[in-house]
């Protein structure tokens, strides 16, 4: 046991001196307004289009909160959002259902909490290849330059993907990039395949072939999410801000489907696209009616987690056996990760 902890430690004190220093240098901090006098509430998001954007861009949570400063975050990828909870430095965050399942396992074992199904990856994430490249499909990749961000939805549905063509992580050159380096290296020439999500994705697709959706994944029974979280021990001091955060992240999915109009808008502020191109990537994706993220088959209810725990526990195992993770904890790890208090009535 002895020569098993020491790395383990070893990697978590790197991973939270990292946290430190990714949270310090993030692309964007939002502290607009903030009141030394108030406690704060700290919120990663990545400018993925989704309710969340729309959140943020309509002050909601300042809106429900006024007795606390709101501090939002911006991250490019799960990855990093993971290490800035692993730092302690985070109580709120939207990632992907990978990165979450990752997170969940050793060594990580991130004390977090799924909250809320910020939607369903559809036609927003995918793997295309470069226009020139003479790849067709996704078995044509053998032996090609293939870039997308390690530990993310899209490297987990690459690794799917990679998986139902008959080929494995070793059979191609895997690069790790974020959406924007990615998108540079695919202009440079450098790459020839991407597996990536919006907004980037849409800039890749001018110039390519799309081999494979995450849509086309999740009927093949490896759907990936985007997911909000919270800090457990948070979640347990404050009920009453998680209810607040998972009313506004309703009140956004509602946005989404009876008012585009005004969620394209939002969103378009958000990321810096136009708002035509905004409602094109809403469109996209797959967002849930609140109403049914207390079903079964998502979050479900308090006392009878949903389904997502078992989606969860299935991406870790695909991990686990890609040996992006050591192994995955069991169902019932999954099940605890679920936030279900108050639930249905809580988002409804």
């Amino acid at each position: 046991m002895k020569h098993t902890r020491r790395p383990v430690r070893a990697l978590l004190a790197a991973l939270a001196a990292g946290a430190l220093a990714l949270t310090a240098a993030a692309c964007s901090v939002d502290a607009a307004g903030q009141d030394d006098s108030k406690p704060t509430i700290r919120v990663a998001y990545q400018t993925f289009p989704s309710g969340d954007l729309v959140v943020k861009n309509q002050g909601w949570l300042e809106e429900a909160l006024p007795d606390y400063n709101v501090k939002w975050t911006k991250f490019d990828s799960g990855a990093d959002l993971n290490t800035a909870f692993v730092a302690g430095e985070l109580d709120f965050g939207a990632l992907g259902s990978s990165p979450v399942a990752r997170g969940l396992s050793a060594p990580l074992n991130i004390p977090y909490q799924v909250a809320f199904v910020l939607d369903v990856a559809g036609d927003n994430e995918a793997l295309v290849a470069r226009n020139g490249t003479g790849i067709e499909s996704v078995a044509d990749l053998r032996g090609k330059k293939v870039g997308t961000a390690f530990a993310s939805t899209a490297h987990y549905s690459l690794l799917a993907a990679l998986n139902q063509a008959g080929l494995s992580a070793s059979d191609v050159q895997l690069v790790d990039l974020q959406p924007q380096a990615s998108l540079a290296a695919w202009q440079r020439g450098d790459i020839d395949a991407v597996y990536t999500w919006l907004p980037t994705l849409d800039e890749l697709r001018k110039d390519g072939k799309t081999l494979i959706t995450s849509r086309e994944l999740a009927t093949a029974g490896k759907p990936t999410l985007d997911l909000g979280v919270v800090s457990a021990s948070f979640a347990a001091e404050h009920p009453e801000v998680v209810d607040a955060w998972r009313t506004a992240q309703a009140r956004a999915l509602t946005t989404i489907a009876d008012d585009p109009a005004t969620a394209a808008k939002a969103v378009a502020a958000e990321i810096g696209i136009s708002e035509q191109d905004a409602a094109g990537q809403l469109r996209q994706g797959v967002f849930l009616r609140p109403a049914a993220l207390s079903s079964p088959e998502w979050l479900g209810a308090e006392g009878a987690p949903g389904n997502l725990a078992n989606n969860l526990h299935s991406a870790a195992q695909f991990l686990a056996e890609q040996k992006q993770i050591a192994s995955a904890p069991d169902l019932a790890t999954f099940q605890r990760a679920l936030y279900v208090k108050g639930l249905p009535g809580a988002i409804q």
